[in-house]
C-alpha cells in the first residue's frame, strides 16, 4: 500500500479511494466503496469508523466471505502470490516465516483443528501477538461455538484493519493503536542514572528460538534514547531485558570480584496490554538489583 493523506482521500475520485483502501480489508474493496460515499471525513478516526460499520452493517454472508478471505498462519503452501504484501509483512513480523520445525507442528495441527470445527480460518491480530500469545489464544478460543468465533474473527479482522488504516493514512484524529516499552537505569551504588549499559530486549518462546528484538544503549539520564518498542503495538508474550552491568561498573573503577559477582543481568516480565505504556527500569548496584512495574 502507498501511504495517503486524509485530505487526499477526502477529495479524489471514487474509484481512486477505493484503490488506495482495497485491501485494508483483505480482499475485500466492497467496504472502501460502502465508505466512500460517507465522505468528507474530520479524521482518521471517523475513516475507520465509517469502513467499521460498513462491516457491521453487511449481511452474515458478507461477513462470512470476510473471514475466509484470510489466510491460515504460518501455511508454507500460501506463500507468495496468494498472500497479499499486508498479510505477509504482518506474518513475518511476528515471526511466521520462520518457525522452528515444533512451531510449524503445533501451528499446522491447531490451523487443521480449527478449520475442521468452523469451516473458516482462525483469525487474529499478529502485530499485537508473539508466536507463543497466538498459540494460546488458539487453545483458548477452539472450544467456542462457530456464532462466537464469527463475532471474534471480525474483532480482530477491525483490529487489523486499524492497523493497516494507521500505517496507510496520515491526517487528523489519528487512531490509537500504538504501545510503549521502555526501560531506564539508575545506578544506586553511585546515586546516578547508569549511563553507558548495554541493553537487549529478547522475545523468549516455548518451542523456538529466542529473538532480539532491540539492541541499544542507556544515555546520559539512564535511559534509551528511542523506546524500545514504539510506534506500534507492544505485542502480548514473554520478553528478557538483559543488561550489562559488570563491565559498566569496570569501566567506572568500582571494585568488582572475579569474576563479577553480577554480569548480565536478565529481568523476565510479560506484555498484555499492546497499546498500553509499560516502563521495565532497574536499580543495580554491583551485587544487587531490583525492578518494578512502571508506566
Amino acid at each position: 500500500m502507498t501511504e495517503t493523506t486524509l485530505a487526499e482521500l477526502n477529495t479524489c475520485s471514487k474509484p481512486d479511494f477505493v484503490a488506495a483502501l482495497a485491501n485494508i480489508f483483505e480482499y475485500s474493496p466492497w467496504i472502501a466503496e460502502k465508505a466512500a460515499e460517507r465522505r468528507p471525513f474530520a479524521g482518521v478516526t471517523e475513516l475507520f469508523a465509517a469502513m467499521r460499520e460498513v462491516v457491521e452493517q453487511a449481511a452474515p454472508g458478507q461477513r462470512l466471505a470476510l473471514i475466509k478471505a484470510h489466510p491460515d498462519l504460518a501455511d508454507k503452501t500460501k506463500q507468495g502470490d496468494m498472500l497479499t504484501a499486508e498479510s505477509s509483512a504482518e506474518q513475518n513480523s511476528a515471526g511466521l516465516d520462520r518457525l522452528s520445525e515444533a512451531e510449524y507442528q503445533a501451528f499446522d495441527r491447531v490451523n487443521k483443528a480449527y478449520r475442521e470445527k468452523f469451516g473458516f480460518p482462525y483469525i487474529v491480530c499478529v502485530r499485537r501477538h508473539t508466536k507463543d500469545s497466538i498459540l494460546r489464544d488458539f487453545a483458548r478460543r477452539l472450544p467456542n461455538d462457530a456464532a462466537i468465533e464469527i463475532a471474534a474473527s471480525i474483532a480482530e479482522i477491525c483490529k487489523i484493519a486499524a492497523l493497516r488504516t494507521d500505517l496507510l493514512v496520515s491526517g487528523e484524529h489519528p487512531l490509537k493503536v500504538h504501545g510503549w516499552l521502555s526501560t531506564h537505569v539508575l545506578d544506586t551504588h553511585s546515586g546516578k542514572p547508569a549511563a553507558g549499559i548495554a541493553v537487549d530486549l529478547v522475545e523468549l518462546s516455548d518451542l523456538g528460538t529466542s529473538r532480539i528484538i532491540a539492541r541499544t544503549v542507556t544515555n546520559h539520564d539512564g535511559r534509551t534514547d528511542a523506546p524500545l518498542i514504539g510506534g506500534r503495538p507492544v505485542p502480548i508474550g514473554r520478553y528478557e531485558l538483559r543488561f550489562s552491568t559488570a563491565s559498566y561498573f569496570a569501566d567506572r573503577n568500582v571494585p568488582l570480584s572475579d569474576p563479577p559477582f553480577l554480569d548480565v543481568i536478565p529481568l523476565q516480565f510479560s506484555v498484555y496490554d499492546p497499546e498500553g505504556h509499560l516502563h521495565v527500569p532497574l536499580l543495580v548496584t554491583p551485587w544487587s538489583y531490583g525492578t518494578y512495574r512502571g508506566s
